[in-house]
């Protein structure tokens, strides 16, 4: 399996991510391609965790963030250079969302003419090209539309939702270009191709296992787990990832058993569980030891695939407490159903002339983030067709 996902990295860096640019031209439409990020290379590591725990939309410590999160960013940089430099030197993110990109804008030169020519451009929170970035390009090349496009299919306030408050807080400091309209896609867990891509990738897994042992195989959807205390706010993100692991079951004629389970979980607070690693330990104690991990809510291959799922679930939880068969299905990456989701989804967005959701726009009931007042205010007022 780490094979294959090196092959996935190896064709993305050699063949897809030439002439990324789709047009010679000026674009009309902008897409940006909203996501984390990851470091490309080793040395990229503490500057990231450093963003990482002092952002307070992103993660908020008990007590003195100012001095706690440099002091845990400094303290784990060595441990996870270490699983960069286990998963080949760094992340693929990049590398993949540019490639989804590109091959999103080129679908949609021919599918929506009328909206061409299309441009990605890539806004990450933690690592370049940071979110500035792509605006600074986008005004450089006079888009007329930007379509703030998140690449987390379902909404959680940690992820989209910070995104979206990052976008705010850049343009406190700076003005909208002249000329340039912005539309808002902040979620999509239930469109129809996501679950296909997901079904189909599956079902090739599953056509691996041996017939005899097919039918007992587990599905485990496996998604990033989040702190009780903001699900208990309010946090849409559990429904959201239900929602898609619905859908693809009906795709699949629910065809397996199946679970949700969580993973990613950082410090001692409850977070949503089970745990996708104490899943795979329960079930082999109940005799089941056959299994296919899918990583349900992230759309490229990054560090909690290729190294928590891969190596640390898949390879030495496995052989430590004797799974006898397991399978990790590759994120959608360019997958050609997972293209065209993506370019459905921007051509339904431009069609129904909904510049923001009014879902985006209404605040969780217990939202404590004093960001999301005015950010959801300024969204209101200047998004529009």
């Amino acid at each position: 399996m780490i094979a294959l996902r090196v092959s996935y990295f190896l064709r993305c860096t050699s063949t897809g991510l030439r002439n990324l640019s789709t047009t010679t031209t000026k674009p009309k439409t902008g897409v940006v391609l909203v996501n984390m990020g990851g470091p490309e290379r080793v040395d990229q590591v503490h500057d990231y965790l450093h963003r990482i725990m002092t952002d307070r939309d992103m993660i908020q410590l008990p007590i003195a963030q100012d001095h706690l999160g440099p002091w845990i960013a400094k303290r784990r940089t060595p441990e996870v250079q270490k699983k960069y430099q286990e998963i080949g030197g760094g992340s693929p993110i990049l590398k993949w969302t540019q490639l989804q990109g590109k091959l999103l804008c080129e679908k949609l030169d021919r599918e929506s003419p009328e909206t061409a020519p299309h441009k990605p451009y890539v806004a990450f929170r933690y690592v370049e090209p940071f979110t500035a970035d792509a605006f600074s390009q986008m005004e450089n090349d006079e888009v007329q539309h930007a379509i703030i496009f998140s690449q987390f299919p379902q909404y959680s306030c940690a992820t989209s939702g910070s995104s979206f408050n990052e976008i705010y807080k850049l343009f406190q400091k700076r003005t909208i270009p002249n000329g340039m309209r912005m539309t808002v896609i902040d979620r999509w867990p239930t469109h129809p191709l996501l679950a296909k891509c997901f079904a189909d990738n599956i079902n090739k897994e599953l056509q691996q296992i041996p017939e005899d042992k097919r039918k007992q195989a587990i599905i485990l959807f496996s998604a990033h787990s989040l702190p009780l205390k903001a699900v208990n706010r309010g946090d849409a993100y559990p429904s959201e990832v239900g929602a898609t692991v619905h859908q693809v079951m009906q795709e699949l004629n629910f065809s397996q058993p199946y679970q949700l389970v969580w993973q990613s979980k950082v410090g001692p607070l409850p977070w949503l569980g089970p745990m996708t690693d104490e899943a795979i330990k329960s079930y082999v104690k109940q005799g089941k030891k056959t299994f296919v991990v899918v990583p349900i809510a992230f759309v490229n291959e990054h560090i909690e695939t290729l190294h928590e799922l891969d190596i640390e679930y898949c390879k030495e939880l496995a052989e430590e407490v004797g799974v006898e068969i397991i399978r990790r299905v590759p994120a959608p990456n360019d997958h050609p159903l997972f293209i065209e989701a993506l370019c459905d989804i921007v051509k339904t967005h431009i069609k129904n002339k909904i510049p923001v959701s009014s879902k985006f726009l209404n605040r969780c009931p217990h939202c404590i983030n004093p960001n999301c007042v005015p950010s959801k205010k300024w969204y209101s007022e200047v998004c529009a067709f």
